[in-house]
């Protein structure tokens, strides 16, 4: 068995615990510690932090979100660092008020429930949790859907709320030879069984905050947003909101009815459709 090591954070003054065979991000998503993170494969430099003192090492990262010098000066990339003893880590990028109020990564058992089409492209897949029979997440979160039969992982974002409990949406381009995208055509069936892991992500809203939303957005990247404006909808947020839902053209706009709904329920609400391509090719 790995050793396991104590990290303390700074300036938070939080501790915490690792084993060699994880990173330190997975470890502090494990005992509910919310770090700053983005990709989680070492590729966005949002979890980039600073050894002030221990021996960590980092594997398989990109040198665009730490180069050389910077990992020479002792910065490194949380989701790709191992403890090999006690340390101490400056986070150079931290929401107290997060820190502790993260929600701890789940494994979820669920059942596809509802498969479909919202544009040529574009499925929304509905999903039950099974065991446990409730996914906890922040409006804006994201999670793993795990491939089946695989080991591998693709990431998307719910596009619902904890308003229902037991139905979680997420939208899903299509791509060729897509690994996850490319069996919703055939091979996934409703009733069939995909499991999920987290919620991941820091892109939520903030409790207390009163200055106006702005989400720009367009395809399956909408699904964050429309979580987020399903939640300030369905609790009657008094924050401006102005959404911009960009598509190529008018026939990959979805959910537009559904949008504007949501809008009554919300001050000043700002809805503008942009396309690439203004005139339509019939």
């Amino acid at each position: 068995m790995a050793d396991i090591h104590r990290i303390n954070f700074e300036p938070v003054d939080i501790e915490m615990e690792v084993g060699e065979e994880e990173s330190i991000l997975d470890a502090a998503f494990r005992q509910g510690i919310h770090l700053m993170h983005g990709c989680r494969e070492g590729r966005c430099s949002a979890c980039k932090s600073y050894i002030l003192d221990g021996d960590i090492q980092m594997v398989n990262y990109s040198t665009f979100a730490c180069n050389d010098a910077e990992a020479e000066e002792g910065y490194v990339l949380l989701c790709r660092s191992h403890a090999f003893s006690d340390c101490t880590i400056e986070l150079l990028n931290f929401d107290e008020d997060e820190l502790l109020g993260g929600i701890p990564i789940q494994n979820v058992r669920t059942r596809v429930t509802a498969l479909e089409p919202m544009t040529k492209d574009i499925v929304s897949l509905l999903l039950q949790p099974v065991e446990p029979e409730i996914f906890e997440f922040k409006p804006g979160q994201y999670a793993d859907l795990q491939i089946p039969g695989t080991d591998e992982h693709r990431s998307f974002s719910m596009a619902t709320t904890q308003s229902t409990p037991g139905q979680v949406e997420f939208l899903i381009k299509k791509y060729p030879g897509g690994k996850l995208s490319g069996l919703l055509e055939s091979e996934i069936s409703v009733g069939d069984e995909l499991s999920l892991a987290g919620p991941y992500g820091s892109s939520t809203l903030k409790e207390g905050h009163v200055i106006p939303v702005v989400c720009i957005g367009g395809g399956a990247g909408m699904a964050p947003i429309l979580s987020l404006l399903r939640h300030l909808s369905e609790t009657g947020s008094a924050r401006q909101v102005h959404f911009y839902y960009g598509a190529r053209t008018s026939q990959d706009l979805f959910y537009l009815d559904d949008i504007i709904e949501l809008g009554k329920n919300l001050r000043d609400f700002a809805f503008v459709t942009c396309l690439s391509e203004a005139m339509d090719q019939q």
